[in-house]
């Protein structure tokens, strides 16, 4: 989930919690407004942990950490394109025994969101997302080029932010022997923010493999979790915890709940001055 150039607007003086926000810096109001809007004009770099229990046939923890930088960058006066990349460093379990486990990088997916900068009260984008094949080993990934539609809309209205991402990837090309890829993935997300930087969220990634039998195609899980939007020195930092249970999954290798833990470093201009 990227940026070349900003416009984040520099506020007048405002109260963030721990003391006053000097002229120039960005309040904590709009960081938390920006950290909940997938279509904002601001870099940010977050690294995402999902941990998946009861994973594979011999229900072992599979774990993925993505490292996600977002960068915005200024098409026009009145468009921005919104680069998210996804890096995956996967842990993968055995699914014989005396398989072992392997780990190593997956495949990256490039998303490419182009919305307005002034969008009103519906906030929205749209693009082509890419799948590459950058796997450091078979069991990490499909092996294949891959590319497809994917699009965000959201309305922000205080407290509340609400908002779906829906993308589906379909392969093109790469090594013949591995099987196609044709999967959709959908996001929604559900924000209800709190005093002093605190706020309850639910963000369950939906996903079926459309190459799969009808019992493996699904994967719903639901649940959330909290996070908080604070300061390390002048850096902002919004952390957060969830965890899901996947009430529908694939029979051979769906994992039964996961825990995803997030840090995301934001980097408005006024860090830059």
């Amino acid at each position: 989930m990227l940026i070349l150039s900003f416009s984040i607007p520099a506020l007048s003086p405002a109260y963030e919690g721990d003391g006053v926000v000097e002229s120039g810096e960005t309040s904590a109001e709009e960081l938390r407004k920006a950290s909940q809007n997938p279509m904002a004009d601001l870099m940010s770099f977050p690294i995402q942990n999902n941990t998946n229990f009861d994973y594979g046939p011999l229900e072992k923890t599979q774990n993925i950490t993505n490292i996600q930088p977002v960068i915005p960058i200024s098409l026009s006066d009145d468009w921005n394109l919104i680069t998210r990349t996804i890096v995956p460093l996967i842990n993968q379990p055995e699914f014989v025994p005396g398989q072992g486990s392997k780990f190593g990088l997956g495949d990256v997916n490039l998303s490419l969101f182009v919305g307005p900068k002034d969008p009103g009260d519906v906030i929205w984008g749209a693009g082509p997302i890419f799948l590459l094949p950058t796997a450091s080993d078979d069991r990490l990934g499909a092996d294949k080029w891959g590319a497809g539609p994917a699009a965000v809309v959201l309305k922000m209205k205080d407290p509340w932010v609400f908002g779906i991402l829906g993308q589906n990837i379909w392969s093109f090309a790469g090594d013949s022997d591995r099987g196609d890829v044709n999967q959709m993935l959908i996001q929604y997300f559900i924000n209800y923010n709190l005093p002093d930087g605190w706020y309850l969220s639910s963000a369950p990634i939906i996903t079926a493999n459309w190459e799969a039998d009808s019992d493996n195609t699904w994967t719903i899980p639901f649940g959330g979790g909290f996070g908080r939007l604070f300061k390390v020195g002048k850096l902002p930092i919004n952390a957060q915890v969830q965890a899901f249970y996947n009430v529908e999954k694939p029979d051979t290798i769906g994992p039964e709940w996961t825990l995803r833990v997030q840090l995301q470093t934001l980097l408005p201009k006024s860090i830059f001055q």
